[in-house]
């Protein structure tokens, strides 16, 4: 199972705050583990304009008031961006898929601040990981639900929104699901 470029959906009773109604892009996942980036979890009290000007770039107007997510718990203070394929850093972006990027390098935040970057984008603090074999045990206990991702749910709806928005694309009303797993 290759679950790169899908969604994440913790469902009730994950037992980890830190992921309660998360919705989690995965950039990479394969037997050595995973890796995603939690897509509607702004980080309290961060926004964009204060990275830029910790690091000592003049954003432009529009990226002024961009808010920053909260990744995930692992490397909290490393930045990731992930973002629409219409960008490419001239150091290193990881294609994860025909629609979707992820840049780690500095050189994203200096042409988002100077407004060439991507057309779409979010950036987080830390990331979501997992080892070998811990996601799909995860996945196994009912902690999650897959789903594909699109960009119009990852970059254009609402972060109230996405976690009911994520678990409708596969039929499912938010209100029918239960913190316990059943086994048939």
């Amino acid at each position: 199972m290759n679950l790169t470029g899908k969604l994440l959906i913790a469902m009730p009773g994950m037992g980890d705050p830190r992921f309660e109604r998360a919705v989690i892009y995965l950039c990479d996942h394969s037997e050595k583990g995973a890796m995603g980036l939690i897509v509607n979890k702004p980080a309290d009290g961060v926004r964009l304009s204060d990275l830029l000007e910790q690091l000592e770039i003049t954003p432009a107007e529009a990226a002024r008031d961009l808010p920053v997510y909260f990744g995930g718990p692992v490397e909290s203070g490393r930045g990731f961006v992930l973002h629409s394929r219409d960008y490419h850093s001239s150091i290193q972006t990881l294609k994860v898929d025909e629609r979707f990027g992820m840049t780690a390098t500095l050189d994203i935040l200096e042409d988002i601040a100077g407004g060439t970057g991507p057309d779409h984008a979010l950036m987080m603090l830390g990331y979501s990981g997992w080892g070998a074999g811990q996601l799909e045990s995860e996945i196994s206990r009912n902690g999650w639900l897959t789903a594909d991702a699109n960009p119009d749910l990852v970059f254009a709806r609402g972060d109230d929104d996405k976690w009911s928005a994520a678990l409708k694309t596969l039929g499912v009303d938010p209100v029918m699901l239960s913190e316990t797993a059943g086994r048939a």
